[in-house]
């Protein structure tokens, strides 16, 4: 049985011994090192040769996203990165994954699973809590709002009623309605404030 070889990195001391003896219960992983920071994280990292490291992402000494693309700067595929963070924004999801994390999950994970989920992401398997797996999904389709769409939502945001935008834009109001009901769908919301409430959150519109 191949035993699977981890690094945890986070800055508490606490934390980092609380999964430690979590998981050298299981005869499947073996914890051959630790780091503070995501400096740490990488020069561990080059010492050790894990198959797996639990990233923490915010860390005083050097962030865990930072040490991501480090990692990945290395090679792209050793060893698998799965965040283990209390952070559920979308903007420190996406961050994590795109710098190169194979995963994400939050540290109210139960221990089974979060065993679990280790095995899966050191055999090459995503693993993504719920509310990062959402996340990434509302990201995909967000990604897909048209130029014009774009448009409409920034004149909206700025106070324009559906003429005013329809003027703006040189378009029909009725146009003006079919691009809103789009953006209500791509969005997940149900009205034009909420719309561009979100559209704010995401970064869609500045």
């Amino acid at each position: 049985m191949a035993v699977v070889r981890l690094v945890i990195v986070d800055d508490h001391p606490v934390v980092r011994d609380g999964l430690k003896g979590m998981l050298h219960h299981d005869e499947r992983l073996d914890v051959v090192g630790e780091a503070a920071s995501g400096p740490e994280a990488v020069a561990v990292v080059a010492a050790r040769d894990p198959d797996l490291v639990l990233m923490d992402l915010r860390m005083p000494d050097g962030d865990g996203v930072s040490a991501i693309h480090a990692l990945r700067a290395v090679s792209a595929d050793r060893p698998r990165i799965l965040v283990l963070t209390t952070y559920d924004t979308d903007r420190d999801i996406h961050a994590a994954i795109d710098a190169g994390a194979d995963g994400y999950l939050l540290k109210a994970t139960p221990r089974t699973e979060l065993i679990d989920a280790v095995l899966r992401a050191a055999a090459g398997q995503s693993v993504l809590a719920p509310v990062a797996a959402r996340s990434l999904v509302d990201r995909t389709r967000e990604e897909h709002l048209t130029d014009r769409e774009i448009e409409v939502l920034a004149a909206i945001a700025r106070g324009g009623t559906n003429r005013e935008v329809a003027a703006e834009l040189l378009v029909s109001e009725a146009t003006v309605k079919t691009h809103l009901l789009r953006l209500y769908g791509k969005l997940g919301v149900k009205d034009r404030a909420a719309a561009v409430r979100v559209a704010f959150q995401k970064g869609l519109i500045g």
